[in-house]
């Protein structure tokens, strides 16, 4: 038997492949592993259910795509990466979303759109001593408003400058982490 990421990454394309001709909801665990020559126990083995697969795929490609740009300097072109992605997948993706629902895809996109904006916000908070749940709540916040900007593209049928709305995101968010961070230190001196 391949190793794990093999089958994983096998079974992720399966899937990818798979919805260009099917619903999502008709694919079944059979479509899937018979598409890559493995067992329905393989398919268990590393997946409780398809909603499983698709929050794996999402989230792989997701930390692919991101690697080294986490940081204050690079997040905006991580995020075009993101969204170059999104396009890339454009099919994958508008069958997630209307398939099985905005909920879970912005579920996925929350997993990793949350740490690019903690790797942020965790290096603007060198040598600063702000608690932990602080620095969660402001990943929290920034992450719902980028997440909610993309959903709405994505439903819109991505037909936006997705340049242009990652440069609204970095002028709407440039300084704002770090004052964001100084407005809890505020806090934490007050208490």
């Amino acid at each position: 038997m391949p190793n794990t990421n093999t089958t994983k990454t096998a079974l992720g394309e399966s899937l990818k492949k798979l919805l260009l001709t099917k619903r999502f909801e008709k694919i079944t665990i059979s479509d899937l592993t018979a598409d890559c020559g493995i067992s329905r126990m393989a398919f268990y083995y590393h997946f409780k259910d398809i909603y499983d697969l698709v929050e794996w795929v999402c989230v792989e490609d997701g930390k692919k795509i991101l690697q080294d740009k986490k940081t204050y300097d690079t997040w905006q072109e991580g995020m075009c990466q993101i969204f170059e992605a999104v396009i890339e997948n454009k099919a994958f993706i508008l069958k997630i979303y209307y398939s099985i629902g905005r909920e879970k895809l912005e579920g996925y996109l929350y997993k990793f759109t949350y740490n690019i904006v903690k790797e942020v916000v965790e290096e603007k908070c060198r040598g600063i001593e702000l608690a932990s749940s602080y620095k969660a709540f402001i990943a929290d916040f920034y992450k719902y408003g980028i997440v909610g900007i993309m959903l709405d593209w994505i439903g819109g049928g991505m037909k936006g400058n997705y340049e242009e709305i990652v440069e609204n995101m970095g002028v709407m968010l440039h300084g704002n982490i770090a004052h964001s961070i100084s407005n809890f230190e505020k806090v934490k001196v007050q208490n």
